[in-house]
């Protein structure tokens, strides 16, 4: 509340949040004392389960089920392991998602009250808020598991606690009234759920830095398009279809040519359970028609979405006749008509895009005719894509309509309903991306749950015991692996040319696959197993056990290709399939490489947020109240990954507490922390956990928690508070007559504190308006108005001048200027800092032989070369390179000539002028230029005929040497980063401080054979050295 960066608004909003929250709770405390402590208590334990599965004695696949069964017995339908929890559908309604529940989870520690979805909701919301960063919450489970619903309860949930205003409100109903229009189109009854989500949907809740929701964003993911035109026995088509005949207007189905009866329909029948006596559609009509107003889809948007419905009706419609010759004819054209007219695209272009195949030959094209098959191949092809690409349109303008333009940075929660494992009778192509869909999801599961748990211990200074548990990376690969998977093998089958099936899938997966442990298939198993499978199945032994796949189908659902003269029809309808490149002749992405890429994206994007999750159970199949199936619940457990999650939170430590919270609640078991504890948290736990009889190996302190290893040891400190806190509730009696003079102690305190903030109030009061007189008499003489003032000018003055002193004795700029009451005082303070920097100048001048060559390079160069002046306070040292640097055989070539001084140095080659690394020594008689333990070149200072350098601040040195030697090679151009102290020692060592020389523009070199070329100098924005176009070798200075 205190934290300046909040502000004084967020820190009255804070604090008038925290004030509300404790009255509120200091009211429930007692009308739900008995609740709170309720699971705390040993009979209650025995009677209703541990609402936390990490303090189980035996973490036991038995032993979960049994928790989860007394649980479910009682209506306690969520359990925690650690922060994620478990939600077993009851299938019937509960009284625990009303506005008085949300008040009570509001705001309260994870483990304060018993578990609810609200309290996950609430403290991923909250630590948001506190770290400033983003989180997600994962929800899975099997189809009617409650996984819809569980996202439906936190957006309630966030649409009730967060701050509201005007525009939030409109934002949250957005958000809220996206589920009944993406359920309408996107969900389906199935045999397992009445309102199966049948596409994986990622929503971003964003939030801004005050806690307010102000947009949102969908990703959708694998719509199972197949559903439109074909459903198993006892399922349906997606919603939309169904409500749009049972509940639309009369005028608005005569508009779109449809008749009230879902059985006219064959895109609405092939499942036999047209009307679902649990289904509602009128209704639901309704309400996706008030939702579609509330995301602020106009007339002219919503006209367009019914009219794409209506036409995928009239599609399944559109029946073909053969010809003599078995090819595909239109007798009927109504249909097709309808299609065309709810479209907008040319009826005769549609019904040959139905009918035949256009065949491009170079400028030739030509038309195939299909056969019926062919035709209706092609004709559900067109409705799968129609209807896929307005789903896509759909949620594009949903999020359009949510989308938060603001600059500020905001933080986010993201809402993860993806298919949980599905293991059917007959499993196909959409099982197997969805179960590999969840392979990837247990797998960052694993990978974020560990890392949590390790850097926990990390930062509790805990050592991190290894945990033992079962890595499907190999699974992962096995379907994914780039050249090797199961998708890639599935991509290359359907792109290579010649009769590609789904046998000859199979086939190849085989001859890849046949050694792997996780892949089996008839011809690969043993005697036993191939009694379970059939010749067109493979098995997989993903994570969670067993699953069968059938390959029928395979291709053509991997494919999901248009040809193009059809696709060129339907690209009309501009609004769907705008993004839809029909020049493109490549062949588009499979459909299971985009799932594979997309999923790699969401992994990416949730890798870099927090995660939260909830494990969505059935509590049985017939969808019954109060009946619970061990065998489903078993099979559940396993598939989605509690034991391995259990584990992990088990590993080591079972419980650990903040050691406020720990104290909090267990002191009164302690005669040295009750009823207060004066010392440090930590201390009072330590002496708890003493007094309580603690062995070593049971419990570890760490930087801010008490880590406790078994639930037992728990269990009996919980034994020993109920025992206890009903012996202080007897006590407490005697004590309800001293209560009313408590009441005044404290009312007389808070009065006295109250009057200490007042006086402190207008002291502050009287300090301002006296340091603003001050100020607006600062250029007056010093008096009492501003005395003070003049003061804090001149301390501020001085503090300032500290941090930014002149470091050298050349900087006579950068003295701060004062202010007028301080002129005189800085002059004084400029001068004996310059005489103190001179005085450290001349004590760190360097032995008489150093000084005397600052005087030899004064007298080459002062005045002549640009960057001689940065150069003067730079000490000459003896040598740059040490004789340890120096290659020993080139020390054993000049053994007898003493080395006086190396530098390294960029050598230039005459011709082309590369630049070569290389060593320059000097020694009494000649110089050495060396590569590693090679001379290249000795000068003898008897040939050194003179040495050229720029006036400009480059450090190139053009050394000319007399040629009439033939061994000689011509003049020297080298680079050196020490030019003055190289030049220095050297005119010193070869007596030629005459021969150097600085020349402006050009500098003329001697090649060995005769030859002449030029050193160009000039100035730019960087330094260089290239060879110019004119041959010459161009340097470039840093222009002044």
């Amino acid at each position: 509340l205190l934290c300046p960066s909040m502000g004084p608004h967020m820190s009255k909003v804070m604090e008038s949040k925290l004030q509300h929250k404790i009255a509120k709770n200091k009211a429930l405390l007692f009308a739900l004392g008995g609740r709170l402590d309720m699971e705390g208590a040993l009979t209650t334990r025995d009677r209703v389960g541990i609402q936390d599965f990490v303090l189980l004695d035996e973490t036991t696949e038995v032993a979960i089920i049994s928790n989860l069964k007394k649980r479910f017995s009682k209506d306690l339908i969520y359990t925690y392991i650690g922060t994620l929890i478990v939600s077993v559908n009851p299938y019937k309604d509960l009284d625990i998602y009303n506005k008085k529940q949300m008040d009570v989870y509001m705001g309260v520690n994870f483990f304060e009250l018993p578990p609810h979805i609200y309290a996950l909701a609430d403290n991923a919301y909250h630590t948001m808020l506190t770290e400033f960063n983003n989180h997600f919450i994962l929800i899975s489970g099997e189809s009617g598991a409650g996984k819809t619903e569980a996202s439906k309860k936190i957006l309630q949930y966030y649409a009730v606690s967060c701050p509201s205003t005007t525009l939030m409100n409109t934002v949250r109903d957005k958000m809220l009234m996206s589920n009944p229009v993406l359920e309408a189109f996107g969900n389906a009854k199935t045999l397992k759920n009445d309102n199966s989500s049948r596409f994986g949907k990622y929503m971003d809740i964003q939030f801004d830095s005050q806690g307010d929701a102000v947009g949102g964003h969908i990703l959708n993911y694998l719509l199972e398009k197949s559903r439109v035109v074909h459903q198993n026995h006892g399922e349906r088509n997606f919603h939309v279809f169904y409500q749009l005949v049972e509940g639309g207007s009369d005028d608005l189905l005569t508009q779109l040519g449809l008749k009230r009866d879902v059985q006219h329909y064959y895109y609405l029948t092939q499942g036999e359970c047209a009307i679902v006596s649990s289904i509602n559609d009128k209704n639901d009509w309704k309400s996706v028609k008030n939702a579609l107003q509330v995301i602020e889809f106009d007339e002219t948007n919503t006209n367009h979405l019914f009219r794409v419905v209506a036409s995928v009706l009239h599609l399944g419609n559109v029946h073909f006749d053969p010809d003599s010759k078995g090819h595909a004819l239109l007798k009927n054209n109504t249909e097709l008509n309808w299609v065309s007219d709810l479209l907008g695209v040319d009826a005769n272009n549609l019904k040959e895009g139905l009918t035949f195949r256009k065949i491009e030959a170079k400028t030739e094209q030509v038309l195939s005719p299909f056969t019926i098959d062919h035709a209706i191949y092609v004709r559900d092809a067109l409705a799968k894509a129609i209807y896929g690409q307005t789903f896509t349109w759909l949620v594009n303008r949903i999020n359009e309509s949510m989308e938060n333009k603001d600059s500020p940075r905001k933080t986010v929660i993201g809402l993860l309903d993806i298919y949980g494992f599905e293991v059917f009778y007959v499993n196909s192509f959409e099982q197997f991306c969805i179960n590999y869909c969840n392979e990837k999801l247990q797998q960052l599961f694993i990978q974020l749950t560990l890392k949590a748990e390790q850097e926990e211990y990390e930062a509790e200074g805990i050592e991190w015991e290894p945990v033992q548990f079962f890595n499907n990376k190999i699974i992962c690969d096995l379907v994914e692996e780039k050249h090797r998977g199961i998708i890639s093998i599935l991509d290359e089958e359907c792109l290579r040319p010649g009769d590609a099936t789904d046998l000859t899938f199979l086939d190849r997966l085989e001859e890849k696959m046949g050694n792997h442990p996780h892949f089996v298939t008839h011809r690969l198993a043993d005697k036993m197993t191939r009694k379970t499978l059939e010749r067109g199945d493979f098995r997989l032994l993903h994570y969670a056990g067993e699953v069968t796949y059938c390959v029928v189908g395979f291709l053509d659902k991997n494919n999901d290709l248009l040809y193009r003269n059809i696709k060129n029809v339907i690209c009309l309808l501009q609004e769907c399939f705008s993004a839809v490149d029909t020049t493109n002749k490549r062949r588009p992405e499979t459909v299971a490489t985009q799932f594979k890429n997309s999923l790699q994206k969401l992994t990416e994007m949730l890798m870099a947020k927090e995660a939260w999750y909830i494990r969505c159970l059935k509590s049985n199949e017939s969808k019954q109240p109060g009946q619970f199936d061990e065998a489903l619940i078993r099979h559940q457990v396993k598939y989605l990954g509690l034991m391995e999650h259990l584990r992990v939170r088990r590993a080591g430590f079972a419980y650990r507490r903040k050691y406020e919270d720990f104290l909090k609640r267990y002191k009164p078991l302690c005669p040295a922390t009750w009823p207060h504890w004066r010392g440090m948290p930590a201390d009072g736990v330590e002496v708890l956990a003493q007094h309580l009889g603690y062995l070593p190996d049971e419990y570890k302190m760490g930087r801010t928690k008490i880590f406790i290893r078994h639930p037992r040891t728990l269990y009996a400190t919980e034994d020993a508070y109920e025992k206890c806190k009903h012996d202080l509730g007897n006590a407490s009696k005697l004590n309800f007559n001293f209560m009313s003079s408590a009441t005044k102690i404290e009312t007389c305190w808070r009065g006295a504190q109250a009057r200490k903030e007042k006086e402190k109030r207008a002291w502050a009061v009287k300090v301002i308006k006296k340091f603003i007189k001050a100020y607006i008499n600062r250029g007056e003489a010093k008096s009492t108005d501003n005395s003070e003032y003049l003061a804090f000018v001149r301390q501020s003055y001085l503090n300032r001048l500290k941090n930014n002193l002149p470091k050298t004795v050349l900087d006579k700029t950068t003295w701060l200027t004062p202010p007028a009451v301080l002129t005189q005082a800085s002059e004084i303070l400029r001068k004996l800092h310059y005489r103190l920097m001179v005085r450290k100048y001349v004590r760190g001048i360097p032995p008489q032989k150093k000084l005397q060559m600052k005087v030899v390079t004064s007298a080459i160069f002062k005045g002549k070369k640009e960057n001689y002046p940065p150069s003067i306070p730079q000490l000459f040292l003896d040598t740059r390179i040490s004789e340890q640097e120096i290659n020993i055989r080139v020390l054993s070539m000049i053994r007898n000539e003493q080395v006086k001084y190396s530098v390294p140095v960029i050598k230039y080659d005459r011709n082309g002028f590369k630049p070569r690394p290389r060593q320059f020594i000097l020694t009494k008689t000649a110089a050495y230029l060396v590569e590693e333990a090679k001379i290249k070149q000795r000068v003898s200072y008897n040939s050194l005929k003179g040495i050229s350098v720029s006036n400009l601040s480059d450090g190139i040195i053009v050394i000319h040497i007399t040629c009439e030697d033939p061994k000689q090679k011509g003049d020297l151009i080298i680079q050196c980063e020490h030019l003055y102290e190289f030049l220095t020692k050297l005119s010193i060592i070869a007596n030629k401080q005459d021969a150097i020389k600085v020349v402006q523009g050009s500098i003329k070199i001697q090649i060995q054979s005769g030859k002449e070329n030029s050193v160009d100098f000039t100035t730019g924005q960087e330094p260089m050295v290239y060879k110019a176009k004119n041959g010459h070798l161009m340097v470039v200075s840093i222009n002044k």
